[in-house]
C-alpha cells in the first residue's frame, strides 16, 4: 500500500482544511513529521486510520467525537485520502458522526457517519460503494489486515511497544492474540473444555440415575443397603460386581414370597368354593318349598271360584250374539235424522227462489231458468268490469296533468325572473374581485419586509448585551494589562536583584578544590555573600512564570475584546443606527399591512368562488326555462287526450250498469239470485235422497232382530256391552284359567315335590360360612397381588439399573480422558511444565520468529551489543509461561530483564521489536507491501552514536521504494531528516506544510 495524497477538514486539531502530498514526500524516501506536543502530529496518523478503517487508534477512538472544537459551526468534518492498495488506486472519502446546528429553528440534529470510495479507472473515478459495511470489507480484503494489525504494523506506535517489551506473559498473549490468528485454537481450548464439562454433566446424570435406580430398589424390597457401603463407592461396588449380587437376592427373595402367596390363594378357592356350593343347595330347596306351599294356596282359591266363573262365560256369550245390531240400530236413527233436516233444509231454501223470482209457488222449471238469466248477466257485466280501472286511471291522469301544469308554470315563471337578475349579480362580483386581487398580491412582499424587520429588532436587542459586553471586555482588557505591566517591572526588578547577587550564586556553588567557572581559581579566600532578601533564580522562575501567565490572560482578554467588537460592529451595521423603538412601531405597521392583505387573499378566494357559483346558476337558470317550457306543452296535450277518453269510456259503462252503483254491484246481485235458485233445486233432491235412505235402513233392522231371535230393539239392546265390559270380563276369565294352569305345573314339578319332603335349611348358617371363606380369599389374594408387585418391580428395576450402570460406565471413562486433555490444554494440568494454554503456545512460536526478525535489526543499531531471547519458562510472579522476553548483553554474557534497560536502550529495542513484528504480520497476512510506514516517538532518549545506528535502520527501510515517516518533535531530527511535515498550532487550530531544509 503506498499514500498518495491527504486532505482532512475539521479534523482533531484542523480546524481548516489541510492537506499532505505523500508523491511529494516520497521523493525524499524518508521524511520528518514534527511539530510541538499538542499540535496534531498524531492527528495526521489518526486521519490515515479514519480514512480506511473508520476509526482511530488506541485510546483515541473512546472519544465522543472526531470533529475539531475550533472548526466554525456548520463545517462538516471529512477525510479524504488517495491510496494504491493491491495495484489499484482508490480514493476514499469519510465524515464521522457530528452534530450539527439546525437549518430551520434553533438547537442541533447529528449527521451520520458516512463513505464513499472510489476507484481510478481509465483517468475518471468511478464510484464502488458508499455503505460503510461494504467498504471496511473491501479495504481489509485489499490490505490484507485489520485495524489492529495495520496500526502495529504501519505506524509502529513506540511507547506501546515498550510496554509490550516490559509486559507479563499474559498482556503479551492479549495483544499477539490481537495480530495473528488463534481463533481456531482457542476454538479447540474451548471445545476441549467445553466437552469435558458436558461429558462431567452427562455422568453426573448417568451417576444420579444409578443412584434414584438404588432407592427405588431399596424402597421396593424394603430391605437397606449394607451398613458397611459408602453413598461415593457406587462405581466400585457396580465394577466389582457387588451391586449387582445384592440387587439379585432382593429379586429372588421377591421370586419365592410371590411363589408362597400363589399357593396360599389356591388353598381358600378351594374352601370357599365347598361352602358356597352347600349355601346354593339350601337356597334351591328353601325356593322350591316356597314355590310348593304357595301353588296349594291358590289351588284353593281357584277352586272356591269355579261358579263365578260360569256365570261370566255365558254373560260373555249374550254379548257377542247381540254385537252385530248395534251398527244397523245407529245407522237407522242416523238415516231418519238426516231425512228430517233434509226436509226442512229444501223447504226453506225453495222459499227464498220463490221470494228472489218474484213467483209464490214455482216450478223446477222455472227456477232454472231464472237462475240462467241471471248468470247471463253477471257474465256480461263481469266482461265490462276491467275497464272501470282504466276509468278511473284516465281521470287520475286528468287531474294529476291539470296539477303538474300548474306546478310547470309556476316553476318557470321562478326561472325567468333568474335569468333576468342574474347577469347584474355576476357583472357586480367581477367588479368587486379586482381590487381585492391586487391587494393579496403583496402577501409575499410584506412577509420578507417583516422578516427584515425582524432580523433588526433582534439585533438591536443583542446589540444592548453586546455592547456592555464589550465594554466589560475592553475594562477587563485594561485590567489584565496593567497587572501585566506591574508583573513585569516585578520581574525585571527581581531579574536586577539577581543579576547584582549572581556572584553569591556562584560562590554557593564552589566545591573545595573545584576551579571557579569565571577566572579558573582553585582557591576562593573571599566568597561572595548573598544580601538578606536577596532573590534566588526560583525567585525570578516564579517571578517569571507568573508574567507569562498574565501575558496568556492578556491574550485571552485582547481576543474576547476583538470578538466583541467585531460582533458589535456587525450588530450595528445591520441596524443602521436606526432606534429600536422606530423599529418596533415599522413592524407594527408591516404586521397590520399584511394582516390585511391576507385577509383580501382570503376574500378573494370567497369572490372568486361566488362568482363561479352564480355564472353557474345563470347558465342552470337558462336551461331549465327551455327544459321548462317544453315540459309544460307536453303536459298540456297529454292532458285534454286523457280527458277525451275517459268520456267515451263512462258512457258504455253505464249502458250496462243500469240502476246499479257500479258493474261490482251488478255482478254481485246477479250471482246471488242464480245461486240462490239453483240452491233450491239441489236441496228439494237431496231431500228425497235421504227419504229414500232412511226407509232401507229401518227395514234392514227388522230383519234381522227377526233372524236372530230378539223380540225388539229394546231387547237387543240390552244384551250389549261396552268395549271396555266386554275387555273386563274376557280377562276375568283368562286370568282363571292361567292361574289353574300354573298352579297345575308347579304341583305336578317334582322337584317341588321332593323339597316339601325335606327339612327347611338354616340358611344364615350358611351364608356366614361362606362370608368367613370369602374374606380369607380376599386377603390372599391381596397378599399375592402385592408380592407379585414387588417381584415385578424388582426385576424391572434390575434392567433399570443394568442400563444404567451400562450407560454411566463409558462416560465416566470418557469424562476422566477429557478432563485431563482439558486441563493439559489449559495450561492447569502438572503434565504441563510450563503451565502454557494452546494458543499461547502457537503465539509463543509467533513470537519466536518476531524476535529473530527483531535481532536482525537490534544487533545493527545496538552494535552488535543486545540480541532479543524468547524463553518458555515463567517470569517471575507469573501463573503462566512461554511469552517471556530476555536481552542478552554481548559484553557481560549476561540475560537480562528488559526492565533493567536505560530509557534509550529501551528505545532501540522496542523499535527493532516492532519492526521485526511489522515484518512477521506482514508475511501472516499474505505478505502485503506497505510502501508507507510511520515510527513514532522517542527518539529524544537516544545519544548520538545511537541515534545515528536506529537513523542507518531506518535508512536501510527505504529499500524498494518504501517511504519512511518518523514522527518526533526533538529537534535535533531535523538537521539529520531534511523533508519535514511540519505541524503547527496556534488558537485557531494546526496546519500543515511540507519544509524542504537547504542543504
Amino acid at each position: 500500500m503506498r499514500l498518495h495524497h491527504l486532505s482532512a477538514t475539521a479534523f482533531g486539531p484542523f480546524a481548516e482544511t489541510v492537506t499532505v502530498d505523500f508523491d511529494e514526500l516520497s521523493a525524499a524516501g524518508l521524511f520528518l513529521l514534527s511539530g510541538p506536543t499538542g499540535a496534531g502530529k498524531t492527528s495526521v496518523l489518526d486521519a490515515v486510520a479514519f480514512a480506511l478503517y473508520g476509526d482511530v487508534p488506541g485510546d483515541r477512538s473512546t472519544a465522543r467525537s472526531l470533529r475539531s472544537d475550533h472548526a466554525a459551526p456548520g463545517v462538516a468534518p471529512r477525510v479524504v485520502l488517495q491510496a494504491t492498495m493491491a495495484g489499484r488506486r482508490f480514493r476514499i472519502t469519510r465524515s464521522p458522526q457530528w452534530t450539527r446546528p439546525k437549518k430551520r429553528g434553533t438547537g442541533t440534529t447529528t449527521e451520520q457517519a458516512h463513505v464513499v470510495i472510489e476507484e481510478r479507472v481509465d483517468d475518471e473515478w468511478s464510484p464502488l460503494s458508499n455503505r460503510i459495511d461494504e467498504t471496511g470489507h473491501l479495504i481489509t480484503g485489499l490490505l490484507g489486515m485489520n485495524m489492529t494489525q495495520f496500526c502495529q504494523v504501519a505506524m509502529l506506535p513506540q511507547g506501546e511497544f515498550q510496554a509490550f517489551l516490559r509486559a507479563s506473559s499474559l498482556e503479551r498473549h492479549k495483544l499477539l492474540q490481537q495480530l495473528f490468528s488463534t481463533r481456531r485454537f482457542q476454538d479447540i481450548e474451548q471445545w476441549v473444555r467445553d466437552h469435558a464439562r458436558q461429558l462431567g454433566r452427562d455422568a453426573a446424570e448417568a451417576e444420579r440415575d444409578v443412584a434414584r435406580a438404588i432407592d427405588r430398589i431399596v424402597e421396593a424390597s424394603d430391605t437397606p443397603l449394607p451398613a458397611e457401603w459408602e453413598a461415593d463407592q457406587l462405581g466400585t461396588l457396580a465394577d466389582d460386581g457387588a451391586l449387582g449380587d445384592w440387587v439379585s437376592s432382593q429379586v429372588e427373595a421377591a421370586a419365592n414370597g410371590a411363589e408362597a402367596a400363589e399357593s396360599e390363594v389356591a388353598r381358600t378357592a378351594t374352601a370357599l368354593d365347598r361352602v358356597s356350593q352347600a349355601a346354593s343347595e339350601g337356597q334351591r330347596v328353601t325356593a322350591l318349598q316356597q314355590r310348593g306351599r304357595e301353588a296349594q294356596a291358590e289351588s284353593s282359591r281357584l277352586a272356591a271360584e269355579s261358579a263365578d266363573q260360569q256365570v261370566r262365560r255365558d254373560r260373555l256369550a249374550l254379548a257377542h250374539r247381540s254385537a252385530p245390531m248395534e251398527p244397523l240400530h245407529r245407522h237407522a236413527r242416523s238415516a231418519r235424522a238426516s231425512a228430517e233436516r233434509a226436509a226442512q233444509e229444501a223447504a226453506t231454501a225453495w222459499q227464498q227462489a220463490a221470494a228472489a223470482l218474484g213467483d209464490s209457488d214455482p216450478d223446477r222449471d222455472t227456477v232454472l231458468a231464472g237462475a240462467r238469466a241471471a248468470r247471463d248477466r253477471a257474465a256480461v257485466a263481469t266482461a265490462l268490469r276491467p275497464r272501470e280501472p282504466e276509468l278511473a286511471r284516465l281521470h287520475d291522469q286528468v287531474r294529476d296533468g291539470r296539477e303538474q301544469a300548474t306546478r310547470l308554470e309556476a316553476d318557470l315563471g321562478r326561472r325567468r325572473q333568474q335569468v333576468a337578475e342574474l347577469p347584474a349579480r355576476v357583472t357586480q362580483l367581477e367588479g368587486d374581485l379586482g381590487p381585492v386581487r391586487r391587494q393579496g398580491d403583496q402577501v409575499d412582499e410584506f412577509e420578507r419586509t417583516l422578516a427584515g424587520v425582524a432580523e433588526r429588532i433582534d439585533a438591536a436587542e443583542r446589540l444592548v448585551e453586546v455592547r456592555a459586553a464589550a465594554e466589560r471586555a475592553r475594562t477587563h482588557r485594561d485590567e489584565v494589562v496593567e497587572q501585566c505591566l506591574a508583573l513585569k517591572e516585578d520581574w525585571l526588578e527581581v531579574r536586577e536583584q539577581r543579576i547584582a547577587g549572581i556572584a553569591a550564586e556562584l560562590a554557593h556553588d564552589l566545591a573545595v578544590g573545584g576551579s571557579c567557572p569565571v577566572c579558573g581559581s582553585a582557591d576562593h579566600p573571599h566568597k561572595a555573600e548573598a544580601t538578606p532578601g536577596a532573590p534566588s533564580a526560583a525567585t525570578e522562575k516564579a517571578a517569571r512564570k507568573r508574567l507569562d501567565d498574565a501575558e496568556l490572560t492578556r491574550t485571552a482578554a485582547e481576543a474576547a475584546l476583538h470578538e466583541s467588537s467585531l460582533t458589535l460592529a456587525a450588530l450595528e451595521q445591520q441596524v443602521d443606527g436606526v432606534p429600536l423603538e422606530d423599529l418596533t412601531t415599522e413592524q407594527a405597521e408591516v404586521t397590520a399591512q399584511l394582516t390585511a392583505a391576507r385577509a383580501a387573499v382570503q376574500r378573494g378566494h370567497e369572490l372568486e368562488t361566488e362568482l363561479a357559483r352564480a355564472r353557474a346558476d345563470l347558465e342552470r337558470a337558462r336551461t331549465e326555462q327551455a327544459a321548462l317550457e317544453v315540459e309544460l306543452a307536453t303536459t298540456r296535450a297529454a292532458t285534454d287526450a286523457d280527458a277525451a277518453a275517459a268520456e267515451r269510456l263512462r258512457a258504455e259503462i253505464d249502458d250496462v250498469r243500469g240502476n246499479h252503483a257500479d258493474l261490482a254491484a251488478l255482478v254481485a246481485a246477479e250471482t246471488t239470485l242464480a245461486d240462490t235458485c239453483e240452491a233450491a233445486v239441489r236441496t228439494r233432491d237431496r231431500a228425497s235422497q235421504a227419504a229414500q235412505v232412511a226407509d232401507d235402513a229401518d227395514q234392514a233392522l227388522t230383519d234381522w232382530l227377526s233372524a236372530h231371535d230378539f223380540d225388539d230393539v229394546d231387547q237387543a239392546l240390552e244384551a250389549l256391552l261396552t268395549e271396555a265390559g266386554t275387555r273386563a270380563l274376557q280377562e276375568a276369565i283368562d286370568a282363571h284359567d292361567r292361574s289353574l294352569e300354573r298352579v297345575a305345573v308347579v304341583l305336578d314339578d317334582p322337584e317341588v315335590s321332593a323339597a316339601l319332603a325335606l327339612d327347611t335349611p338354616d340358611l344364615t348358617a350358611l351364608e356366614a360360612a361362606v362370608a368367613q371363606a370369602r374374606g380369607e380369599q380376599e386377603r390372599a389374594r391381596g397378599a399375592a397381588t402385592l408380592a407379585q408387585r414387588r417381584k415385578e418391580r424388582l426385576t424391572a428395576l434390575d434392567e433399570e439399573l443394568t442400563a444404567a450402570l451400562a450407560r454411566w460406565a463409558p462416560l465416566r471413562a470418557d469424562h476422566l480422558v477429557a478432563a485431563e486433555l482439558a486441563a493439559f490444554v489449559e495450561g492447569k494440568s502438572a503434565e504441563n511444565e510450563l503451565r502454557m494454554r494452546l494458543s499461547a503456545y502457537v503465539l509463543a512460536w509467533r513470537l519466536g520468529q518476531v524476535v529473530a526478525a527483531a535481532n536482525e535489526r537490534l544487533v545493527r543499531m545496538s552494535d552488535g551489543r543486545y540480541t532479543l531471547e524468547h524463553s518458555d519458562r515463567r517470569g517471575g510472579g507469573e501463573a503462566r509461561g512461554g511469552l517471556s522476553l530476555r536481552v542478552l548483553d554481548e559484553w557481560s554474557g549476561e540475560s537480562r530483564d528488559p526492565v533493567t534497560l536505560s530509557g534509550g536502550e529501551t528505545f532501540v529495542v522496542s523499535l527493532a521489536l516492532a519492526l521485526g513484528l511489522a515484518d512477521v504480520v506482514t508475511r501472516e497476512v499474505g505478505g502485503a507491501e506497505l510502501d508507507t510506514l510511520f515510527v513514532d516517538e522517542g527518539f529524544g532518549s537516544l545519544d548520538a552514536d545511537t541515534l545515528d545506528d536506529v537513523m542507518d535502520t531506518l535508512d536501510s527501510l527505504r529499500e524498494g521504494g518504501r517511504v519512511v515517516g518518523v514522527v518526533s518533535h526533538v529537534s535535533e531530527m531535523r538537521s539529520r531528516i531534511p523533508t519535514r511535515l511540519a505541524v503547527t498550532k496556534d488558537r485557531t487550530g494546526s496546519t500543515l506544510a511540507i519544509v524542504h531544509a537547504q542543504g
